[in-house]
């Protein structure tokens, strides 16, 4: 099922036609209009029209968040502030906030691909679709409920919080999409089962999670607990919100829209363009914004690309799911550890809650790794040496795997904090 068929099944050929066109537009644009990129362009001795071919792109220069902050508020828009009808934020709680802003083509041009991403995980004119992200500035909300309500479905603009309100409202409104982050999703799963629901009560069919990377055994669960098919969406304030990439029902990558943003993978440590199929951070142009028109941005978020179509028929470059940041990254005694290998040791032995923290502490010169996981009410209450031996089997999985010893905590019960956004997940206490 497509939203655009034209355009999700262009052949690769007319797609270099219109990316190579409107890159060269874009680039114009911010040298014209953007005193940040005319100036790091022609430190580099480049102009516009140097860019001839899709392999120059690898000849400009990187965007990274700091860029945003130098420039804030609005240093890297290439419109005018009269032509600016939205903005969005990130939470600013490293420094000062990410600021985007959008003009109505660039909204326009949002919804279409939001509209897409919801066609493609199952939502109909005739889907209720539950949005559970956060409105405001948070680009999340607002990106999926306009999309929505351009495939004609309709929206329940919930937002995050109150969750047996939001049990209620989709037992008693019939939704049948879910929109939230997947940890949210679990939350929900674990209240439905306290109010005495059966997943059998509801319609829900199928769930869009994003803005947190989550594992295979995470989908595993959610689609249990919840009797749903759960598709992966990405996407990123910088770039647009999401509606960058998403999974088809066949859930083997994420397809991002090649006609709108041109993804290359670099190694994250020297910058160097990687060939598909090999791991690195993606890197993210946009070819078709007018109000940000960003270039070569470093999203820090690790993954793989492939060229090769995918059964569904689209025909865009799919990214395998996020498995980390490599700004979020834990290095612990010289070992890479993301968050993610942890939770799919975990969710592979099966006999914890998918509720953990990684603690970092530092005990003279070593660096040390405390995982606390949520055991359930059952296991919580049985013999101390059946908890042993879990603790065991979890540290021998996380040695052999990771290559790194951990202390494993067994905790009770809902004693981890839950999130209505990102879950965090990561605890570090060192004084670096």
């Amino acid at each position: 099922m497509y939203w655009n068929r034209e355009a999700e099944c262009m052949s690769r050929d007319r797609m270099q036609e219109v990316q190579l066109r409107r890159l060269r537009t874009t680039v114009e644009r911010a040298f014209n209009n953007v005193p940040h990129y005319r100036r790091v362009l022609q430190s580099q001795g480049m102009e516009p029209g140097d860019v001839r071919t899709l392999d120059d792109l690898a000849k400009l220069p990187f965007t990274v968040k700091k860029d945003f902050r130098d420039n804030y508020p609005f240093g890297l828009f290439a419109v005018p502030q009269n032509e600016i009808v939205r903005y969005h934020s990130s939470s600013g709680t490293t420094g000062k906030p990410t600021v985007v802003g959008y003009t109505r083509n660039d909204l326009a041009m949002w919804a279409e691909l939001m509209a897409r991403s919801l066609v493609s995980a199952g939502t109909t004119r005739n889907s209720v679709v539950q949005n559970a992200y956060g409105y405001g500035l948070f680009t999340g909300g607002l990106g999926v409920h306009y999309g929505a309500e351009l495939v004609g479905a309709a929206v329940i603009p919930i937002s995050g919080g109150n969750t047996q309100r939001q049990v209620m409202v989709m037992k008693d409104f019939g939704t049948d999409i879910l929109t939230c982050t997947p940890s949210y999703a679990l939350f929900i799963a674990e209240v439905i089962e306290e109010m005495g629901i059966k997943k059998e009560d509801l319609r829900l069919k199928a769930g869009i999670f994003g803005a947190e990377p989550w594992s295979e055994n995470m989908r595993q669960q959610i689609e249990t607990r919840l009797g749903i098919t759960a598709i992966d969406i990405y996407g990123l304030s910088e770039i647009i919100g999401p509606g960058v990439a998403i999974e088809c029902e066949e859930k083997c990558g994420l397809h991002i829209f090649e006609d709108h943003f041109m993804p290359e993978i670099i190694n994250p440590g020297t910058g160097d363009v990687l060939p598909y199929g090999e791991k690195g951070e993606l890197v993210l142009t946009t070819i078709s914004k007018e109000a940000l028109p960003i270039i070569r941005y470093r999203t820090r978020d690790i993954t793989t690309l492939t060229v090769e179509p995918c059964i569904c028929g689209r025909t865009h470059v799919r990214m395998d799911k996020v498995t980390g940041r490599s700004d979020d990254m834990i290095i612990i005694r010289g070992v890479n550890v993301f968050p993610t290998q942890v939770e799919s040791i975990l969710l592979e032995i099966g006999e914890t809650e998918p509720h953990y923290q990684l603690v970092v502490t530092r005990q003279g010169s070593l660096d040390m790794l405390e995982i606390q996981v949520e055991v359930s009410e059952r296991m919580f209450s049985d013999k101390i040496k059946r908890l042993e031996e879990l603790e065991k089997k979890i540290h021998s999985q996380v040695d052999s795997i990771l290559g790194i010893s951990a202390k494993i905590r067994l905790v009770e019960p809902k004693s981890i904090p839950r999130s209505e956004g990102k879950a965090k997940r990561v605890i570090d206490k060192r004084e670096i």
